[in-house]
């Protein structure tokens, strides 16, 4: 079991940075997948980014390549999502979610669709205004 607690979202300007973290408690942090979704209203659940579990290798949605950045510490059990030139279709609820413990994500990619991932957080608000 983990538990996942995001912070870090606000009402920024287009062009702006936000770094959102998510924090874990639980067992075996190190052994989870950890990603990040977002909710826009109206919308489905999208996947931005994932890691595995040893953090060697990242995957992002094209829609935030380049501009957003996805890392984890295992050892203070975080993850974090650092977003930079934000747009206002970044507008959204932001989630962290994990899956496993299993060492099949140390080697092989996190899921991109959401209902693969067991735990969740309640979500931070981003919000870019033009």
């Amino acid at each position: 079991q983990v538990q996942l607690v995001e912070s870090g979202g606000g009402l920024v300007q287009a062009g702006d940075s936000l770094r959102l973290s998510c924090a874990a408690s639980g067992r075996s942090f190190s052994r989870y997948a950890m990603a990040w979704f977002r909710q826009a209203p109206g919308k489905e659940r999208d996947f931005v980014a994932a890691i595995r579990w040893s953090g060697g290798k990242t995957l992002y949605a094209d829609s935030v390549k380049g501009r957003f950045t996805i890392s984890r510490d295992n050892a203070k059990n975080t993850v974090a999502l650092q977003m930079n030139s934000l747009k206002p279709e970044d507008t959204a609820v932001y989630y962290c979610a994990a899956v496993g413990p299993l060492a099949y994500y140390n080697d092989n990619d996190p899921p991109r669709t959401w209902d693969k991932y067991g735990y969740w957080g309640q979500g931070t608000q981003v919000t870019v205004s033009s």
